[in-house]
């Protein structure tokens, strides 16, 4: 990559980063501040599922945007929104006021995401695509692990303060991005305002050559994600696990998804193919689930726990690559769609994971197990049709 290319690709990834981190940083402090307002579980499933919900909704249309109006204007607006929520998070007398600013804040993200990946994909040629996709997740998963250490760091100086801050960094950001950060479009070539409605475009989206790619990034954020939501808990009844070693487990993954992010991602594309690390790690995650049920120590879960965000983290960077590539101009649509679905199944995975787990603590893994057996059949399927098609 060039120099330019390297300068945005970073402000793009601190832009990730902080768009993700500010929604995990809430987490060390949800319990106190949902006490300090009287409130308790049912608060706090909500303000996760609005924050989602959010997103579910608006990421087409933010994706739409993105292809009208200009990359940089929605990574603009979308920091905004960030920044703004937490700022309103922090001021909140109640928690009315809470829940607004998460749909705020998952508006803002819907408007941002897209607009970043569309971004890459303006700044980047179809080989060094995978590549600049696999950054962008890398500071995704950094920002996943990394906000709740910030937020539990600060929540030191008082529970609301790790609220100021984010909500300071992400207004600096949009100060930072305004100044430094050019539209990767030229303006005639920003598309004309479309005909279709959004839920046309929604209802349309079986039709597009990336609708596969598409439910496989769902299905993958739905069993990652119900993974996750039971992993302390499974950990803790099944091997009596401490919270230092549960910690120490969702550090570690967090850490392999990084490295496998950044340094791995682009070799295994270049010397292997979209197509088929799509079908080797979907069974490699499907194996994972397996082993998790038969895994008879904390060391050995420990281990198949690795593996299982090893397969995850080549998948996210891959697939978003594989529906960039088939995109063409619709570069923010697709992208829009791809969170989307990652939604759908970031919305799913807990409510269901959670449900099941209360009836036996294994069912999520194995729901997770035909999931992606399932998935992995309709990708092998998908592509011998494609292929007989050429």
């Amino acid at each position: 990559m060039t120099k330019d290319q390297r300068k945005k690709l970073s402000i793009l990834m601190l832009n990730m980063f902080i768009a993700v981190g500010s929604f995990g940083l809430i987490l060390p402090i949800l319990p106190e501040y949902l006490r300090e307002l009287g409130q308790g579980g049912t608060a706090a499933g909500m303000i996760i599922a609005l924050f989602a919900g959010a997103q579910l909704i608006f990421s087409p249309l933010g994706g739409r945007f993105t292809d009208q109006y200009g990359r940089r204007k929605m990574i603009i607006l979308g920091l905004f929104g960030l920044g703004f929520s937490m700022l309103l998070f922090y001021l909140a007398p109640n928690i009315w006021f809470v829940y607004v600013s998460r749909f705020i804040g998952g508006v803002g993200a819907a408007f941002c995401i897209p607009a970043i990946f569309a971004y890459v994909a303006d700044i980047t040629t179809m080989d060094q695509r995978a590549k600049g996709n696999s950054f962008i997740s890398a500071s995704m998963s950094l920002g996943i692990v990394v906000g709740p250490g910030i937020g539990g760091f600060l929540a030191e100086y008082g529970t609301k303060t790790p609220l100021l801050v984010s909500a300071i960094v992400g207004l600096a950001a949009v100060v930072i991005s305004y100044f430094t950060l050019q539209e990767s479009r030229p303006e005639g070539d920003v598309m004309a305002r479309p005909q279709s409605s959004l839920i046309d475009d929604v209802l349309q989206s079986p039709k597009k050559p990336y609708f596969i790619p598409l439910i496989i990034i769902m299905v993958m954020s739905f069993g990652l994600i119900a993974y996750e939501t039971v992993l302390g808990l499974y950990v803790d009844a099944a091997y009596g696990a401490t919270a230092q070693e549960i910690a120490w487990m969702i550090t570690a993954t967090g850490a392999v998804s990084v490295v496998i992010q950044l340094f791995v991602v682009d070799y295994l594309v270049r010397r292997f193919g979209e197509p088929i690390l799509l079908v080797v790690f979907l069974g490699i995650a499907a194996l994972g689930f397996f082993l998790s049920l038969i895994a008879s120590s904390y060391a050995m879960f420990f281990g198949i726990t690795l593996l299982v965000f090893l397969a995850t983290s080549l998948l996210r960077p891959v697939l978003t690559t594989m529906i960039s590539k088939m995109a063409g101009n619709e570069q923010g649509l697709a992208m829009g769609l791809n969170n989307s679905y990652m939604s759908i199944g970031n919305i799913l995975g807990p409510l269901l994971a959670g449900t099941i787990y209360d009836i036996d603590m294994k069912y999520p893994f194995m729901l997770g197990l035909v999931v992606l057996l399932a998935t992995l059949m309709l990708s092998i399927s998908w592509q011998r049709k494609a292929k007989a098609a050429l």
